[in-house]
Protein backbone atom coordinates (compact mmCIF):
# COMPACT_ATOMS: atom_id res chain seq x y z
CA UNK A 1 0.00 0.00 0.00
CA UNK A 2 2.74 2.42 1.07
CA UNK A 3 4.24 1.68 -2.68
CA UNK A 4 1.86 2.83 -4.31
CA UNK A 5 1.71 6.00 -2.32
CA UNK A 6 5.57 6.85 -3.13
CA UNK A 7 4.53 6.39 -7.23
CA UNK A 8 1.95 9.35 -6.38
CA UNK A 9 3.71 12.47 -7.62
CA UNK A 10 2.45 16.41 -7.24
CA UNK A 11 3.33 19.52 -7.96
CA UNK A 12 4.52 22.89 -5.90
CA UNK A 13 0.63 23.77 -5.44
CA UNK A 14 -0.45 20.02 -4.11
CA UNK A 15 -2.13 18.98 -7.50
CA UNK A 16 -1.62 15.83 -8.08
CA UNK A 17 0.40 14.79 -11.59
CA UNK A 18 -0.72 11.62 -13.25
CA UNK A 19 2.02 10.34 -16.12
CA UNK A 20 0.38 8.26 -19.13
CA UNK A 21 1.31 4.95 -17.83
CA UNK A 22 -0.57 5.79 -14.67
CA UNK A 23 -3.87 6.56 -16.39
CA UNK A 24 -3.14 3.26 -18.56
CA UNK A 25 -2.42 1.17 -15.87
CA UNK A 26 -4.87 2.56 -13.05
CA UNK A 27 -7.75 4.28 -14.94
CA UNK A 28 -9.20 7.97 -14.74
CA UNK A 29 -11.51 6.50 -12.03
CA UNK A 30 -9.65 5.62 -9.82
CA UNK A 31 -6.94 8.53 -9.97
CA UNK A 32 -10.23 10.48 -9.78
CA UNK A 33 -11.41 8.68 -6.75
CA UNK A 34 -7.87 9.14 -5.03
CA UNK A 35 -7.46 12.73 -5.64
CA UNK A 36 -11.08 13.27 -4.19
CA UNK A 37 -10.21 11.53 -1.09
CA UNK A 38 -7.20 13.34 -0.81
CA UNK A 39 -10.05 16.77 -0.81
CA UNK A 40 -11.95 15.23 1.45
CA UNK A 41 -9.63 14.96 4.13
CA UNK A 42 -9.03 11.67 3.95
CA UNK A 43 -5.10 10.30 3.97
CA UNK A 44 -3.80 7.90 1.75
CA UNK A 45 -2.85 5.36 4.97
CA UNK A 46 -4.96 1.59 4.96
CA UNK A 47 -7.32 3.32 7.76
CA UNK A 48 -8.23 6.34 5.14
CA UNK A 49 -8.85 3.91 2.17
CA UNK A 50 -10.94 1.58 4.02
CA UNK A 51 -13.39 4.32 5.16
CA UNK A 52 -13.55 6.01 1.84
CA UNK A 53 -14.05 2.28 0.47
CA UNK A 54 -17.16 1.86 3.03
CA UNK A 55 -18.47 5.32 1.94
CA UNK A 56 -18.21 3.91 -1.76
CA UNK A 57 -20.20 0.76 -0.67
CA UNK A 58 -22.96 2.63 1.21
CA UNK A 59 -23.77 5.06 -2.29
CA UNK A 60 -23.50 2.07 -4.16
CA UNK A 61 -25.80 0.61 -1.64
CA UNK A 62 -28.24 3.56 -1.97
CA UNK A 63 -28.11 3.56 -5.65
CA UNK A 64 -29.35 0.05 -6.28
CA UNK A 65 -32.47 1.03 -3.42
CA UNK A 66 -33.06 3.94 -5.15
CA UNK A 67 -33.41 1.89 -8.31
CA UNK A 68 -35.17 -0.91 -6.83
CA UNK A 69 -38.06 1.53 -4.86
CA UNK A 70 -39.65 3.39 -8.33
CA UNK A 71 -42.46 4.99 -8.45
CA UNK A 72 -44.17 2.29 -10.56
CA UNK A 73 -43.52 -0.38 -8.14
CA UNK A 74 -44.68 2.18 -4.92
CA UNK A 75 -48.13 2.16 -6.93
CA UNK A 76 -47.93 -1.70 -8.07
CA UNK A 77 -47.97 -2.61 -4.19
CA UNK A 78 -50.68 0.27 -3.89
CA UNK A 79 -52.69 -1.58 -6.37
CA UNK A 80 -51.74 -5.40 -4.72
CA UNK A 81 -52.62 -4.15 -1.10
CA UNK A 82 -56.68 -2.87 -2.16
CA UNK A 83 -56.86 -6.26 -3.76
CA UNK A 84 -55.81 -7.75 -0.85
CA UNK A 85 -58.16 -5.57 1.33
CA UNK A 86 -61.13 -6.40 -1.34
CA UNK A 87 -60.25 -10.43 -1.11
CA UNK A 88 -60.73 -9.73 2.73
CA UNK A 89 -63.74 -8.21 2.38
CA UNK A 90 -65.31 -10.08 -0.24
CA UNK A 91 -64.96 -13.00 2.23
CA UNK A 92 -66.70 -11.08 5.03
CA UNK A 93 -69.46 -10.57 3.12
CA UNK A 94 -69.91 -13.64 1.47
CA UNK A 95 -68.49 -16.78 3.09
CA UNK A 96 -68.23 -15.37 6.72
CA UNK A 97 -71.74 -16.92 8.73
CA UNK A 98 -74.12 -13.41 9.14
CA UNK A 99 -77.27 -12.52 9.72
CA UNK A 100 -78.53 -8.82 8.47
CA UNK A 101 -82.15 -8.25 7.39
CA UNK A 102 -83.13 -5.02 6.74
CA UNK A 103 -86.85 -3.77 5.69
CA UNK A 104 -87.13 -0.69 3.57
CA UNK A 105 -90.57 1.65 3.77
CA UNK A 106 -91.22 4.12 1.94
CA UNK A 107 -94.10 6.81 2.41
CA UNK A 108 -95.76 8.92 -0.19
CA UNK A 109 -99.21 11.04 -0.57
CA UNK A 110 -100.19 10.06 -3.80
CA UNK A 111 -104.58 11.13 -3.40
CA UNK A 112 -104.08 9.16 -0.14
CA UNK A 113 -101.41 7.40 1.58
CA UNK A 114 -99.18 4.94 -0.49
CA UNK A 115 -96.80 2.44 1.59
CA UNK A 116 -94.13 0.01 -0.14
CA UNK A 117 -91.88 -1.66 1.84
CA UNK A 118 -89.08 -4.56 0.89
CA UNK A 119 -87.32 -6.95 2.50
CA UNK A 120 -83.48 -7.23 2.08
CA UNK A 121 -81.90 -10.14 3.57
CA UNK A 122 -77.85 -9.13 3.18
CA UNK A 123 -76.57 -11.26 5.30
CA UNK A 124 -74.50 -14.62 3.82
CA UNK A 125 -76.99 -17.53 5.23
CA UNK A 126 -80.81 -17.87 4.22
CA UNK A 127 -83.68 -16.76 6.97
CA UNK A 128 -86.81 -18.93 6.91
CA UNK A 129 -90.37 -18.53 8.07
CA UNK A 130 -89.97 -14.89 7.26
CA UNK A 131 -93.45 -12.96 8.00
CA UNK A 132 -93.41 -9.29 7.33
CA UNK A 133 -96.80 -7.20 9.38
CA UNK A 134 -96.78 -3.45 8.45
CA UNK A 135 -99.86 -1.11 9.94
CA UNK A 136 -101.37 2.23 9.47
CA UNK A 137 -102.28 3.74 11.92
CA UNK A 138 -103.86 6.59 13.58
CA UNK A 139 -102.12 8.48 16.30
CA UNK A 140 -104.91 6.66 19.00
CA UNK A 141 -103.41 3.32 17.75
CA UNK A 142 -106.34 2.61 15.65
CA UNK A 143 -104.97 0.37 12.70
CA UNK A 144 -106.64 2.17 9.73
CA UNK A 145 -104.97 -0.11 7.06
CA UNK A 146 -102.77 -3.28 7.10
CA UNK A 147 -100.57 -4.97 4.64
CA UNK A 148 -98.72 -8.36 5.41
CA UNK A 149 -96.75 -11.42 3.59
CA UNK A 150 -95.22 -14.66 4.79
CA UNK A 151 -92.57 -16.29 3.16
CA UNK A 152 -90.97 -19.73 3.75
CA UNK A 153 -86.93 -18.78 2.44
CA UNK A 154 -85.21 -15.83 1.89
CA UNK A 155 -82.01 -16.44 0.02
CA UNK A 156 -78.64 -14.93 1.07
CA UNK A 157 -78.19 -11.02 -0.38
CA UNK A 158 -81.46 -11.57 -2.16
CA UNK A 159 -84.88 -9.45 -1.38
CA UNK A 160 -88.46 -9.60 -1.53
CA UNK A 161 -91.07 -7.16 -2.67
CA UNK A 162 -94.49 -6.92 -4.71
CA UNK A 163 -97.83 -6.13 -4.56
CA UNK A 164 -98.25 -7.80 -1.47
CA UNK A 165 -95.92 -5.35 0.00
CA UNK A 166 -97.46 -1.92 -1.24
CA UNK A 167 -100.81 -0.71 -0.08
CA UNK A 168 -103.13 2.44 -0.65
CA UNK A 169 -104.97 4.00 2.20
CA UNK A 170 -107.66 6.45 0.97
CA UNK A 171 -110.50 8.19 3.11
CA UNK A 172 -108.28 9.57 5.80
CA UNK A 173 -106.87 13.50 5.42
CA UNK A 174 -103.22 14.01 4.73
CA UNK A 175 -103.14 16.99 7.26
CA UNK A 176 -103.32 15.05 10.26
CA UNK A 177 -99.95 12.88 11.82
CA UNK A 178 -99.87 9.04 11.61
CA UNK A 179 -98.16 5.91 12.54
CA UNK A 180 -96.46 3.15 10.62
CA UNK A 181 -96.06 0.19 12.50
CA UNK A 182 -93.87 -2.23 11.14
CA UNK A 183 -93.69 -6.07 12.79
CA UNK A 184 -90.57 -8.53 11.13
CA UNK A 185 -90.08 -12.30 12.31
CA UNK A 186 -87.96 -14.90 10.57
CA UNK A 187 -85.60 -17.89 11.68
CA UNK A 188 -82.13 -17.32 11.29
CA UNK A 189 -79.57 -20.04 10.32
CA UNK A 190 -78.95 -21.03 13.74
CA UNK A 191 -82.73 -21.93 14.03
CA UNK A 192 -83.57 -19.20 16.16
CA UNK A 193 -86.10 -16.74 16.04
CA UNK A 194 -85.77 -13.28 15.82
CA UNK A 195 -88.90 -10.85 16.17
CA UNK A 196 -88.50 -6.53 15.25
CA UNK A 197 -90.84 -3.50 15.50
CA UNK A 198 -90.41 -0.49 14.41
CA UNK A 199 -92.38 2.55 14.24
CA UNK A 200 -92.44 5.49 12.41
CA UNK A 201 -94.49 8.88 12.34
CA UNK A 202 -95.49 10.27 8.99
CA UNK A 203 -97.90 12.55 8.05
CA UNK A 204 -95.63 16.11 8.34
CA UNK A 205 -94.01 15.40 4.82
CA UNK A 206 -95.45 14.19 1.70
CA UNK A 207 -92.33 11.83 0.92
CA UNK A 208 -90.67 9.83 3.86
CA UNK A 209 -88.02 7.28 3.53
CA UNK A 210 -87.13 4.48 6.24
CA UNK A 211 -84.51 1.64 6.22
CA UNK A 212 -84.76 -0.66 9.30
CA UNK A 213 -81.67 -3.34 10.76
CA UNK A 214 -82.81 -5.86 12.25
CA UNK A 215 -79.89 -7.39 14.77
CA UNK A 216 -76.99 -8.40 13.81
CA UNK A 217 -75.01 -11.01 14.10
CA UNK A 218 -71.63 -12.37 12.63
CA UNK A 219 -70.15 -15.93 13.68
CA UNK A 220 -67.64 -16.61 15.69
CA UNK A 221 -68.11 -12.83 16.92
CA UNK A 222 -71.87 -13.27 18.43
Amino acid sequence: MSGDNDSILYDENGDMLVHEDDIESAGLLDVARIQNMEKLGYSLDEEGIETYEDMQRVSKAIDTIRRKVSPARVALAGIVFLLLVGVFASGWYWALPRDAVNVETQYLQRGGHLIMSEIHNTGSREITDVTLDVQFQSLDGEILESMSIEVQRIEAHASVAGDDLEMMVVGHTVWDQYVVVINLQYTDHRGVVQIEEWRHGVGDWTIEYFMDKAERSTWPIS
